[in-house]
Protein backbone atom coordinates (compact mmCIF):
# COMPACT_ATOMS: atom_id res chain seq x y z
CA UNK A 1 0.00 0.00 0.00
CA UNK A 2 2.86 2.38 0.75
CA UNK A 3 5.13 1.49 -2.15
CA UNK A 4 4.94 3.49 -5.38
CA UNK A 5 1.13 3.55 -5.34
CA UNK A 6 -0.91 5.91 -3.22
CA UNK A 7 -3.94 4.40 -1.46
CA UNK A 8 -6.20 6.29 -3.87
CA UNK A 9 -4.28 5.09 -6.89
CA UNK A 10 -4.58 1.52 -5.67
CA UNK A 11 -8.34 1.90 -5.36
CA UNK A 12 -8.72 3.42 -8.81
CA UNK A 13 -6.64 0.71 -10.41
CA UNK A 14 -8.47 -2.08 -8.64
CA UNK A 15 -11.90 -0.69 -9.44
CA UNK A 16 -11.01 -0.47 -13.10
CA UNK A 17 -10.78 -4.25 -13.35
CA UNK A 18 -14.04 -5.52 -14.82
CA UNK A 19 -15.98 -7.34 -12.13
CA UNK A 20 -12.88 -7.70 -9.93
CA UNK A 21 -13.28 -7.26 -6.16
CA UNK A 22 -10.78 -5.17 -4.28
CA UNK A 23 -9.47 -5.39 -0.74
CA UNK A 24 -7.52 -3.11 1.56
CA UNK A 25 -5.66 -4.60 4.52
CA UNK A 26 -6.96 -3.14 7.77
CA UNK A 27 -3.37 -2.47 8.86
CA UNK A 28 -3.15 0.16 6.13
CA UNK A 29 -5.83 2.06 7.99
CA UNK A 30 -4.35 1.58 11.41
CA UNK A 31 -7.34 -0.44 12.63
CA UNK A 32 -5.70 -3.40 14.30
CA UNK A 33 -8.95 -4.94 15.49
CA UNK A 34 -10.70 -4.87 12.13
CA UNK A 35 -10.98 -8.14 10.22
CA UNK A 36 -8.68 -8.50 7.25
CA UNK A 37 -9.08 -8.55 4.36
CA UNK A 38 -11.76 -5.90 4.38
CA UNK A 39 -13.31 -3.62 1.81
CA UNK A 40 -12.93 -0.11 3.09
CA UNK A 41 -13.70 3.16 1.39
CA UNK A 42 -12.14 6.29 2.87
CA UNK A 43 -15.00 8.72 3.48
CA UNK A 44 -14.85 12.48 3.93
CA UNK A 45 -17.88 14.16 5.48
CA UNK A 46 -18.65 17.66 4.25
CA UNK A 47 -20.78 19.09 7.03
CA UNK A 48 -20.80 18.01 10.68
CA UNK A 49 -24.38 19.00 11.45
CA UNK A 50 -27.42 16.91 12.26
CA UNK A 51 -27.86 14.88 9.07
CA UNK A 52 -24.24 13.74 8.87
CA UNK A 53 -23.58 13.46 12.61
CA UNK A 54 -26.81 11.69 13.57
CA UNK A 55 -27.86 9.83 10.44
CA UNK A 56 -24.94 9.08 8.13
CA UNK A 57 -21.84 8.69 10.27
CA UNK A 58 -23.36 6.19 12.75
CA UNK A 59 -24.11 3.84 9.87
CA UNK A 60 -20.75 4.21 8.16
CA UNK A 61 -18.86 3.80 11.44
CA UNK A 62 -20.59 0.45 11.83
CA UNK A 63 -19.74 -0.73 8.33
CA UNK A 64 -16.67 -2.94 7.74
CA UNK A 65 -16.54 -1.55 4.20
CA UNK A 66 -16.08 2.10 5.19
CA UNK A 67 -13.54 4.17 7.07
CA UNK A 68 -14.35 7.71 8.20
CA UNK A 69 -11.17 9.56 7.27
CA UNK A 70 -12.04 13.27 7.46
CA UNK A 71 -14.64 15.90 8.20
CA UNK A 72 -15.00 19.57 7.38
CA UNK A 73 -17.34 22.16 8.80
CA UNK A 74 -17.31 25.94 9.06
CA UNK A 75 -18.29 25.68 12.74
CA UNK A 76 -15.20 24.65 14.72
CA UNK A 77 -17.15 23.22 17.65
CA UNK A 78 -19.20 20.90 15.44
CA UNK A 79 -16.11 19.84 13.53
CA UNK A 80 -14.21 19.01 16.73
CA UNK A 81 -17.13 17.10 18.23
CA UNK A 82 -17.43 15.06 15.04
CA UNK A 83 -13.72 14.20 15.05
CA UNK A 84 -13.80 13.17 18.69
CA UNK A 85 -16.78 10.91 18.13
CA UNK A 86 -15.12 9.16 15.20
CA UNK A 87 -11.79 8.77 16.95
CA UNK A 88 -13.39 7.41 20.12
CA UNK A 89 -15.21 4.83 18.03
CA UNK A 90 -12.07 3.64 16.28
CA UNK A 91 -10.03 3.77 19.50
CA UNK A 92 -12.32 1.14 20.98
CA UNK A 93 -11.36 -1.19 18.12
CA UNK A 94 -7.61 -0.90 18.74
CA UNK A 95 -5.53 -2.87 21.17
CA UNK A 96 -3.85 0.34 22.38
CA UNK A 97 -7.21 2.05 22.88
CA UNK A 98 -6.18 5.26 21.12
CA UNK A 99 -6.77 6.65 17.63
CA UNK A 100 -6.28 10.08 16.08
CA UNK A 101 -6.77 9.61 12.35
CA UNK A 102 -9.88 11.66 11.51
CA UNK A 103 -8.64 14.83 9.81
CA UNK A 104 -10.55 18.05 10.40
CA UNK A 105 -10.90 20.90 7.91
CA UNK A 106 -12.67 24.24 7.79
CA UNK A 107 -12.77 24.34 3.97
CA UNK A 108 -14.27 21.52 1.86
CA UNK A 109 -11.57 22.05 -0.77
CA UNK A 110 -8.91 20.90 1.69
CA UNK A 111 -10.92 17.78 2.49
CA UNK A 112 -11.32 16.96 -1.20
CA UNK A 113 -7.52 17.26 -1.60
CA UNK A 114 -6.97 14.70 1.20
CA UNK A 115 -5.54 11.54 -0.41
CA UNK A 116 -7.18 9.35 2.25
CA UNK A 117 -10.63 10.41 1.03
CA UNK A 118 -12.08 8.26 -1.75
CA UNK A 119 -15.69 9.44 -1.54
CA UNK A 120 -17.54 12.31 0.08
CA UNK A 121 -20.80 12.46 2.00
CA UNK A 122 -22.28 15.94 1.63
CA UNK A 123 -24.76 17.07 4.27
CA UNK A 124 -24.80 20.87 4.37
CA UNK A 125 -27.37 23.63 3.67
CA UNK A 126 -28.94 23.28 0.23
CA UNK A 127 -27.06 26.18 -1.37
CA UNK A 128 -23.83 24.32 -0.61
CA UNK A 129 -24.78 21.01 -2.25
CA UNK A 130 -23.66 21.46 -5.83
CA UNK A 131 -20.26 23.18 -5.74
CA UNK A 132 -18.57 20.64 -3.41
CA UNK A 133 -20.13 17.77 -5.39
CA UNK A 134 -18.73 19.18 -8.64
CA UNK A 135 -15.25 19.71 -7.20
CA UNK A 136 -15.25 16.24 -5.64
CA UNK A 137 -16.17 14.58 -8.94
CA UNK A 138 -13.48 16.55 -10.76
CA UNK A 139 -10.96 15.27 -8.20
CA UNK A 140 -12.02 11.66 -8.81
CA UNK A 141 -14.17 11.21 -5.68
CA UNK A 142 -17.51 9.43 -5.59
CA UNK A 143 -20.41 11.37 -4.09
CA UNK A 144 -23.26 10.76 -1.66
CA UNK A 145 -25.26 14.00 -1.79
CA UNK A 146 -28.08 14.84 0.56
CA UNK A 147 -31.44 15.96 -0.77
CA UNK A 148 -32.51 18.17 -2.38
CA UNK A 149 -29.75 17.70 -4.91
CA UNK A 150 -29.57 21.31 -6.08
CA UNK A 151 -30.67 24.88 -5.47
CA UNK A 152 -31.44 25.52 -9.15
CA UNK A 153 -32.18 23.65 -12.36
CA UNK A 154 -28.91 24.82 -13.90
CA UNK A 155 -26.97 23.29 -11.00
CA UNK A 156 -28.63 19.95 -11.72
CA UNK A 157 -27.71 20.13 -15.39
CA UNK A 158 -24.09 20.82 -14.43
CA UNK A 159 -24.01 17.92 -11.96
CA UNK A 160 -25.40 15.45 -14.50
CA UNK A 161 -22.81 16.46 -17.08
CA UNK A 162 -19.90 16.40 -14.59
CA UNK A 163 -20.74 13.05 -12.99
CA UNK A 164 -21.00 11.48 -16.43
CA UNK A 165 -17.78 13.06 -17.69
CA UNK A 166 -15.72 11.86 -14.74
CA UNK A 167 -17.47 8.51 -14.36
CA UNK A 168 -18.25 8.96 -10.69
CA UNK A 169 -20.68 6.96 -8.56
CA UNK A 170 -23.47 9.20 -7.24
CA UNK A 171 -26.09 8.47 -4.62
CA UNK A 172 -28.88 10.94 -3.82
CA UNK A 173 -30.22 11.11 -0.27
CA UNK A 174 -33.78 10.17 -1.22
CA UNK A 175 -33.56 7.02 0.86
CA UNK A 176 -37.23 6.12 0.45
CA UNK A 177 -36.21 4.26 -2.72
CA UNK A 178 -34.48 1.80 -0.40
CA UNK A 179 -37.72 1.25 1.57
CA UNK A 180 -39.66 -1.82 0.40
CA UNK A 181 -43.03 -0.06 0.93
CA UNK A 182 -42.27 2.63 -1.66
CA UNK A 183 -40.81 0.12 -4.11
CA UNK A 184 -43.86 -2.15 -3.77
CA UNK A 185 -46.26 0.79 -4.22
CA UNK A 186 -44.40 1.84 -7.36
CA UNK A 187 -44.45 -1.72 -8.70
CA UNK A 188 -48.21 -1.97 -8.11
CA UNK A 189 -48.67 1.21 -10.13
CA UNK A 190 -46.23 0.26 -12.88
CA UNK A 191 -47.80 -3.21 -13.31
CA UNK A 192 -51.33 -1.75 -13.43
CA UNK A 193 -52.59 -3.61 -10.37
CA UNK A 194 -54.72 -0.50 -9.79
CA UNK A 195 -55.80 -0.34 -13.41
CA UNK A 196 -54.50 2.36 -15.69
CA UNK A 197 -52.67 4.99 -13.66
CA UNK A 198 -53.94 8.53 -14.27
CA UNK A 199 -53.33 10.69 -11.16
CA UNK A 200 -50.67 10.84 -8.48
CA UNK A 201 -51.16 12.87 -5.31
CA UNK A 202 -48.06 14.03 -3.43
CA UNK A 203 -48.21 15.73 -0.04
CA UNK A 204 -45.41 17.36 1.95
CA UNK A 205 -45.11 19.35 5.19
CA UNK A 206 -45.85 23.03 4.67
CA UNK A 207 -43.71 26.07 5.32
CA UNK A 208 -43.45 28.59 8.14
CA UNK A 209 -43.29 32.31 8.88
CA UNK A 210 -41.25 34.24 11.43
CA UNK A 211 -40.33 37.79 12.36
CA UNK A 212 -37.18 39.73 11.60
CA UNK A 213 -34.54 38.83 14.21
CA UNK A 214 -31.93 41.34 15.38
CA UNK A 215 -28.43 41.44 13.93
CA UNK A 216 -25.90 39.63 16.13
CA UNK A 217 -22.11 39.30 16.23
CA UNK A 218 -20.69 36.26 14.48
CA UNK A 219 -19.79 33.62 17.11
CA UNK A 220 -16.10 32.75 17.57
CA UNK A 221 -14.99 29.75 15.54
CA UNK A 222 -17.67 30.22 12.88
CA UNK A 223 -16.56 31.02 9.30
CA UNK A 224 -19.75 32.87 8.45
CA UNK A 225 -18.52 34.17 5.09
CA UNK A 226 -17.82 30.61 3.94
CA UNK A 227 -21.20 29.49 5.27
CA UNK A 228 -22.88 32.12 3.06
CA UNK A 229 -20.87 30.91 0.08
CA UNK A 230 -22.60 31.65 -3.22
CA UNK A 231 -25.55 33.35 -1.49
CA UNK A 232 -25.77 37.16 -1.22
CA UNK A 233 -24.11 38.71 1.80
CA UNK A 234 -26.50 39.18 4.73
CA UNK A 235 -25.99 40.24 8.36
CA UNK A 236 -25.53 37.41 10.82
CA UNK A 237 -28.38 36.29 13.03
CA UNK A 238 -28.57 32.93 14.76
CA UNK A 239 -31.94 32.13 13.21
CA UNK A 240 -30.53 32.53 9.70
CA UNK A 241 -28.19 29.56 9.97
CA UNK A 242 -29.16 27.73 13.15
CA UNK A 243 -30.20 24.44 11.52
CA UNK A 244 -32.34 22.96 8.76
CA UNK A 245 -35.48 23.96 10.63
CA UNK A 246 -34.65 27.62 9.94
CA UNK A 247 -32.46 28.19 6.87
CA UNK A 248 -34.62 25.85 4.77
CA UNK A 249 -37.34 28.54 4.67
CA UNK A 250 -35.00 31.23 3.27
CA UNK A 251 -34.82 31.26 -0.53
CA UNK A 252 -31.18 32.34 -0.65
CA UNK A 253 -30.27 28.97 0.86
CA UNK A 254 -33.10 26.58 -0.02
CA UNK A 255 -36.52 26.16 -1.63
CA UNK A 256 -38.56 25.62 1.52
CA UNK A 257 -40.32 22.30 2.00
CA UNK A 258 -41.36 22.44 -1.67
CA UNK A 259 -37.86 21.13 -2.37
CA UNK A 260 -36.55 20.12 1.06
CA UNK A 261 -39.21 17.62 2.11
CA UNK A 262 -41.31 17.26 -1.00
CA UNK A 263 -38.42 15.87 -3.03
CA UNK A 264 -38.73 12.57 -1.14
CA UNK A 265 -42.29 11.97 -2.28
CA UNK A 266 -41.95 13.55 -5.73
CA UNK A 267 -39.03 11.20 -6.34
CA UNK A 268 -41.08 8.14 -5.40
CA UNK A 269 -43.98 9.42 -7.49
CA UNK A 270 -41.70 9.56 -10.54
CA UNK A 271 -40.60 6.00 -9.79
CA UNK A 272 -44.17 4.72 -9.91
CA UNK A 273 -45.04 6.88 -12.91
CA UNK A 274 -42.12 5.58 -14.97
CA UNK A 275 -40.91 9.15 -15.56
CA UNK A 276 -37.37 8.96 -14.16
CA UNK A 277 -35.96 10.23 -17.45
CA UNK A 278 -38.37 13.07 -18.16
CA UNK A 279 -40.58 15.66 -16.49
CA UNK A 280 -43.83 17.58 -16.72
CA UNK A 281 -44.73 19.72 -19.70
CA UNK A 282 -46.87 22.11 -17.69
CA UNK A 283 -47.16 23.24 -14.06
CA UNK A 284 -50.00 25.36 -12.74
CA UNK A 285 -51.13 26.30 -9.23
CA UNK A 286 -50.97 28.78 -6.38
CA UNK A 287 -49.20 29.25 -3.08
CA UNK A 288 -49.18 31.47 0.01
CA UNK A 289 -45.97 33.19 1.12
CA UNK A 290 -45.01 35.08 4.31
CA UNK A 291 -45.82 38.78 4.11
CA UNK A 292 -42.63 39.81 5.91
CA UNK A 293 -39.89 38.50 8.16
CA UNK A 294 -36.81 36.39 7.58
CA UNK A 295 -38.57 33.44 5.96
CA UNK A 296 -39.74 33.91 2.37
CA UNK A 297 -40.58 30.43 0.99
CA UNK A 298 -44.08 29.08 0.39
CA UNK A 299 -46.12 28.25 3.48
CA UNK A 300 -48.87 26.44 1.59
CA UNK A 301 -49.18 25.45 -2.07
CA UNK A 302 -50.98 23.23 -4.53
CA UNK A 303 -50.03 22.67 -8.15
CA UNK A 304 -50.90 20.33 -11.00
CA UNK A 305 -48.00 18.93 -12.99
CA UNK A 306 -49.11 17.54 -16.35
CA UNK A 307 -47.01 15.05 -18.31
CA UNK A 308 -46.85 14.35 -22.03
CA UNK A 309 -48.12 10.79 -21.48
CA UNK A 310 -51.36 12.11 -19.93
CA UNK A 311 -50.44 11.55 -16.28
CA UNK A 312 -51.20 14.25 -13.73
CA UNK A 313 -49.35 14.86 -10.46
CA UNK A 314 -51.13 16.96 -7.84
CA UNK A 315 -48.47 18.29 -5.50
CA UNK A 316 -49.25 20.30 -2.37
CA UNK A 317 -48.52 20.84 1.28
CA UNK A 318 -50.22 18.44 3.66
CA UNK A 319 -53.02 20.89 4.47
CA UNK A 320 -54.15 20.38 0.86
CA UNK A 321 -52.89 16.90 -0.04
CA UNK A 322 -52.38 13.96 2.34
CA UNK A 323 -48.74 13.52 3.33
CA UNK A 324 -47.15 10.79 1.22
CA UNK A 325 -47.73 9.44 -2.29
CA UNK A 326 -51.02 8.13 -3.65
CA UNK A 327 -51.16 6.42 -7.04
CA UNK A 328 -54.73 6.46 -8.40
CA UNK A 329 -55.82 4.18 -11.23
CA UNK A 330 -59.02 3.22 -12.99
CA UNK A 331 -59.54 0.20 -10.72
CA UNK A 332 -58.08 1.24 -7.36
CA UNK A 333 -55.28 3.06 -5.59
CA UNK A 334 -52.18 2.59 -3.47
CA UNK A 335 -51.13 5.12 -0.82
CA UNK A 336 -47.72 5.04 0.84
CA UNK A 337 -45.77 7.05 3.37
CA UNK A 338 -42.93 6.19 5.73
CA UNK A 339 -45.30 4.77 8.31
CA UNK A 340 -47.52 2.51 6.21
CA UNK A 341 -48.84 1.36 2.86
CA UNK A 342 -52.56 1.08 2.09
CA UNK A 343 -54.43 -0.11 -0.99
CA UNK A 344 -57.90 -0.28 -2.46
CA UNK A 345 -58.82 -3.03 -2.91
CA UNK A 346 -57.08 -4.25 0.26
CA UNK A 347 -56.24 -7.56 -1.42
CA UNK A 348 -53.51 -5.76 -3.38
CA UNK A 349 -51.30 -5.83 -0.29
CA UNK A 350 -50.86 -9.58 -0.68
CA UNK A 351 -50.36 -9.57 -4.42
CA UNK A 352 -47.15 -10.98 -5.89
CA UNK A 353 -45.26 -9.31 -8.72
CA UNK A 354 -44.68 -12.11 -11.23
CA UNK A 355 -41.26 -12.83 -12.77
CA UNK A 356 -42.30 -11.51 -16.19
CA UNK A 357 -43.59 -8.20 -14.79
CA UNK A 358 -41.79 -4.96 -13.94
CA UNK A 359 -39.44 -5.37 -10.97
CA UNK A 360 -37.86 -2.13 -9.83
CA UNK A 361 -34.30 -1.70 -8.54
CA UNK A 362 -34.13 -3.36 -5.13
CA UNK A 363 -31.93 -1.87 -2.43
CA UNK A 364 -32.50 -2.92 1.18
CA UNK A 365 -30.15 -0.20 2.46
CA UNK A 366 -29.28 3.17 0.92
CA UNK A 367 -25.79 3.45 2.45
CA UNK A 368 -24.87 -0.13 1.61
CA UNK A 369 -26.06 0.43 -1.95
CA UNK A 370 -23.65 3.37 -2.26
CA UNK A 371 -20.67 1.37 -1.00
CA UNK A 372 -21.52 -1.62 -3.19
CA UNK A 373 -21.73 0.59 -6.28
CA UNK A 374 -18.37 2.16 -5.46
CA UNK A 375 -16.99 -1.37 -5.53
CA UNK A 376 -18.75 -2.51 -8.71
CA UNK A 377 -19.04 0.87 -10.51
CA UNK A 378 -22.73 0.17 -11.13
CA UNK A 379 -25.45 2.81 -10.97
CA UNK A 380 -26.92 3.43 -7.54
CA UNK A 381 -30.63 3.22 -6.84
CA UNK A 382 -30.85 7.00 -7.13
CA UNK A 383 -28.21 8.18 -9.62
CA UNK A 384 -27.62 11.76 -10.62
CA UNK A 385 -29.86 11.72 -13.72
CA UNK A 386 -32.85 10.43 -11.72
CA UNK A 387 -32.24 12.87 -8.88
CA UNK A 388 -32.06 15.77 -11.32
CA UNK A 389 -35.39 14.92 -12.97
CA UNK A 390 -37.10 14.60 -9.58
CA UNK A 391 -35.80 17.84 -8.08
CA UNK A 392 -36.59 19.67 -11.32
CA UNK A 393 -40.30 19.07 -10.60
CA UNK A 394 -39.87 20.82 -7.25
CA UNK A 395 -37.96 23.71 -8.82
CA UNK A 396 -40.67 24.09 -11.47
CA UNK A 397 -43.25 24.18 -8.69
CA UNK A 398 -41.43 27.02 -6.94
CA UNK A 399 -41.01 28.97 -10.18
CA UNK A 400 -44.73 28.57 -10.89
CA UNK A 401 -45.53 29.83 -7.37
CA UNK A 402 -43.11 32.76 -7.59
CA UNK A 403 -44.56 33.89 -10.92
CA UNK A 404 -48.15 33.22 -9.83
CA UNK A 405 -49.08 31.62 -13.15
CA UNK A 406 -48.83 28.54 -15.33
CA UNK A 407 -45.47 27.64 -16.84
CA UNK A 408 -44.77 25.37 -19.81
CA UNK A 409 -41.67 23.20 -19.76
CA UNK A 410 -39.85 21.20 -22.41
CA UNK A 411 -38.32 18.18 -20.62
CA UNK A 412 -36.26 17.29 -23.69
CA UNK A 413 -34.41 20.60 -23.95
CA UNK A 414 -34.85 21.41 -20.22
CA UNK A 415 -35.98 24.94 -20.94
CA UNK A 416 -39.23 26.85 -20.63
CA UNK A 417 -41.37 27.24 -23.73
CA UNK A 418 -41.35 30.83 -25.01
CA UNK A 419 -41.11 32.25 -21.49
CA UNK A 420 -38.06 34.51 -20.90
CA UNK A 421 -39.35 35.53 -17.45
CA UNK A 422 -39.50 31.94 -16.24
CA UNK A 423 -36.23 31.11 -17.98
CA UNK A 424 -34.39 33.59 -15.74
CA UNK A 425 -35.19 31.38 -12.74
CA UNK A 426 -33.31 28.37 -14.12
CA UNK A 427 -30.12 29.79 -12.62
CA UNK A 428 -29.02 32.31 -9.99
CA UNK A 429 -26.12 34.70 -9.75
CA UNK A 430 -23.38 33.33 -7.48
CA UNK A 431 -21.39 35.52 -5.13
CA UNK A 432 -17.71 35.68 -6.07
CA UNK A 433 -15.52 33.63 -6.12
CA UNK A 434 -17.98 30.73 -6.33
CA UNK A 435 -19.03 29.23 -9.66
CA UNK A 436 -20.25 25.97 -11.17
Amino acid sequence: MRMSLTRRGFLKGAMAAVGAPWVIPSSALGLEATPAPSNRVGLGFIGAGNINANFHVPWFLGSPEAHVAAVCDVMANKRTAFQQRVEQHYAQQRAKGTYSGCAGYNDFRDLIADKNVDAVVIGVPDHWHTVPALRAAEAGKDVYLEKPMTLTIEEGQALVETMRRYGRVFQHGTQQRSDWKFRFAAELARNERIGKLHTIEVGSPGGAATGTPPVEPVPPGFDYDLWLGQAPWAPYTTLRCLNAATWIFIQDYAGGHVTGWGIHHVDCAHWGMGTDDTGPVEVEGTGVFPRDGLYDSAITWKVECRYANGLKMVYGDESQVAHGVKFIGTEGWVYVHRGAIQTEPKSLLSTVIRPNEIHLYESPDHHANFLRCIRTRERTICPVEVAHRSITVCHLTNICLWLGRRVKWNPETEHFVNDPEAERHISRAMRSPWHL
